[in-house]
């Protein structure tokens, strides 16, 4: 056979490769679109028709979510999905079920703002973007707005790991009645942000907790700089985009809004600082195996009753994992005690902790049962 006339027999593709890759692509997105519509089916089912369990579907999904990716997964289960990050792996799934979710109801969610603070990074991780997050200027404000049933969920941070305890958020717990749906579970990476040169840096500006978990760093780097409490991250990042001289430490989704440059990124002093925010709504999430009980209570004012209460705990072999103590309103040196232990409401152990608690408390409210979160 003539070599000629089998090179020519013979078609060159190369130059079709971009086509066909392309030609997969698109069928590969049909794929996704036809797969995600699927999903919004069986979500409809479902749900039904009872919009107000939607906060308690989001929970779910996100635990659901969550362990696919989790380091809980055991050690025989399914491992195709390593190859994806799990921040955007689930980032993408929490996407695609706030879509679902919001063709059944027009889902909205409170957050402590304003946009680009670490509360609407947290919201935006929980729920996905396709859900419709709102601001507001403080934490007393999210509480009132899901109370007034203006959205269907809130979300405020309840604990540092630098920083202990949010007291305005405990302090909202005891002054009234809400619900904790869900929690996540935000790594706090913060960042020097400006349009000034590092040695032209005179005020570094950000919220109270954001300074004090950066203060070893900032006394080190920045000796000579004023530091300035602000109302948030995001408002110290703006104003660090409008005034020379001034700096801001915020997240970096702040500094691409406003353009800055990142002057010195990760400066906070503990490498694995962490917010956990609580998720707040009216639904009671069902039980997913690997569940969070919230309690707030009071006991009298005299010897040995907290540890009569903690007793109780034990005796159900129930592990608590958070404690605090708050004063109590309108009293002198009495307290309200927060709980969390691992269970959920619904089981036999927890039920009879908290039957037991009841008897001795002269206040007890259930705040939850809700998913444990994981760290990405």
């Amino acid at each position: 056979m003539n070599p000629q006339s089998n090179s020519d027999s013979t078609p060159d593709t190369s130059s079709d490769a971009p086509a066909h890759h392309r030609s997969v692509i698109d069928q590969l997105d049909r794929q996704i679109l036809d797969l995600v519509q699927q999903r919004q089916r069986a979500v409809h089912e479902l749900c039904g028709d009872g919009h107000g369990k939607l906060v308690g579907h989001i929970a779910e999904a996100a635990a659901r979510i969550d362990s696919l990716f989790g380091s809980d997964r055991k050690p025989d289960s399914e491992t195709r999905y390593d190859k994806i990050h799990h921040s955007s792996g689930a980032a993408l799934l929490k996407h695609v079920s706030s879509i679902c979710l919001q063709s059944i109801h027009q889902l909205q969610t409170i957050y402590l703002g304003p946009q680009h603070s670490y509360s609407h990074l947290a919201a935006i991780k929980y729920f996905g973007d396709a859900t419709i997050l709102t601001p507001v200027a403080s934490i007393p404000a999210v509480f009132e707005a899901v109370a007034r049933e203006d959205a269907l969920s809130g979300i405020v941070p309840i604990e540092n790991s630098t920083d202990g305890r949010v007291v305005d958020t405990l302090g909202m717990f005891v002054r009234g009645e809400m619900q904790i749906c869900g929690e996540v579970l935000l790594p706090i990476h913060h960042n020097l942000l400006s349009r000034t040169p590092r040695d032209e840096i005179i005020e570094v500006h950000s919220k109270p907790q954001a300074l004090s978990q950066c203060r070893g760093w900032l006394a080190k780097q920045l000796p000579n700089a004023r530091l300035v409490e602000i109302s948030s991250t995001a408002a110290a990042a703006k104003l660090a985009s409008e005034q020379m001289g001034v700096a801001a430490v915020a997240s970096l989704e702040a500094g691409r809004e406003y353009e800055l440059d990142v002057i010195a990124a990760s400066i906070e002093d503990n490498p694995n600082n962490v917010t956990r925010f609580a998720v707040l709504g009216r639904e009671r999430p069902s039980p997913s195996g690997n569940d969070k009980t919230a309690i707030l209570f009071q006991v009298s004012h005299e010897p040995g009753a907290l540890a009569n209460a903690m007793t109780i705990f034990k005796q159900q072999n129930l592990n608590l994992t958070w404690i605090e103590s708050f004063p109590a309103p309108e009293t002198k040196n009495e307290y309200m005690f927060f709980i969390e232990l691992s269970g959920h409401r619904d089981t036999a152990e927890v039920q009879a902790a908290i039957d037991q608690l009841q008897q001795l408390a002269q206040r007890l409210t259930i705040l939850g049962s809700y998913p444990r979160a994981t760290i990405d």
